[in-house]
């Protein structure tokens, strides 16, 4: 059996996880993974190390286990991993378990994809996005008190009071963007644009227009001004309007993801839990869920009518 050359190999493996960071916003493309890479050491530099280390653990798990070279290659065993390096690496002072968390963590979101990818391919289940990211980040911030034996929590960031203004209404819009890294700062927001005009035009406009309505439907319902400028009710529209415009041409469908989308998110406070990303996972699986069974109607009802 034939090596690969070790400069080819370290290559492929810089291009794999690249892609890993592009397939946070559905993507696969190196070039924008390495804008987002970049919108992070931007952003929040902090961050970078647990990112990195997150999509190589989970990217490296899949490889241990076998799993199919086309989908590891394409990133899909590396974006989850890459947000709960983050995020881990936001709640936690850096330490030595730290680590060991992040390595741990992501390399169960690939045990936790494979056999969820296995099904949506077999049996038609639906996709999961970044739904093993959810599932452990979740579980994660439950067992953070127990933890804290090991781990110091971060100390929480000053909020700053902002105007509602011209220029801080184009700034939530980048942020919008950037809080799907969980990155305030607007210049890394524009760099993920920036990215996915790189990966996809369509794709770029549409998390432009996800990013603006969550900034306007938040402002309409009055929620907190602050929130709202900070990019918070922006992201999960943005992922929704990506997800969905790639799959449907027709422009009322990515709209109806972002309401979906927006309507969920502020049901997760009084369930006590953070949103993350699920208000964008419902959001797209109760669109593919509806779609499949109005075509299962058709199909049903089409030979009715065929018979004389």
């Amino acid at each position: 059996m034939q090596t690969q050359p070790l400069p080819s190999l370290a290559l492929r493996s810089c291009r794999t996880l690249l892609s890993g960071f592009s397939q946070i916003f559905l993507q696969n493309d190196p070039g924008c993974g390495l804008l987002i890479l970049l919108g992070i050491a931007v952003g929040a530099p902090e961050l970078l190390g647990g990112a990195l280390l997150g999509g190589l653990s989970s990217m490296l798990t899949a490889k241990y286990r076998g799993y199919a070279s086309a989908d590891i290659e394409q990133g899909l065993y590396g974006y989850n991993g890459v947000l709960l390096g983050m995020l881990i690496s936001m709640q936690f002072q850096w330490s030595v378990t730290v680590p060991l968390l992040i390595m741990l963590s992501a390399g169960l979101s690939s045990l936790m994809l494979a056999p969820w990818m296995a099904r949506m391919r077999n049996r038609q289940w639906l996709p999961a996005f970044t739904f093993p990211f959810v599932v452990l980040s979740w579980l994660l911030l439950e067992l953070a008190t127990p933890l804290q034996l090991q781990l110091q929590l971060r100390p929480s960031a000053a909020v700053e009071s902002q105007q509602l203004d011209l220029i801080n209404s184009l700034a939530a819009m980048a942020r919008g963007l950037g809080q799907v890294l969980f990155i305030e700062r607007p210049l890394s927001g524009l760099c993920l644009l920036l990215g996915l005009f790189v990966a996809d035009t369509r794709a770029a406009v549409w998390g432009l227009i996800g990013s603006a309505c969550g900034l306007g439907f938040a402002l309409y319902q009055g929620w907190e001004q602050h929130s709202a400028l900070a990019g918070v009710y922006g992201y999960n529209a943005v992922l929704a309007a990506i997800a969905v415009s790639q799959v449907n041409r027709r422009i009322w469908l990515p709209l109806l993801a972002i309401i979906l989308a927006l309507g969920l998110q502020p049901g997760f406070s009084s369930l006590g839990l953070p949103a993350l990303t699920m208000p964008f996972i419902l959001a797209c699986w109760l669109i593919s869920a509806s779609q499949r069974l109005i075509k299962q109607s058709a199909a049903q009802t089409a030979p009715r009518k065929a018979k004389p």
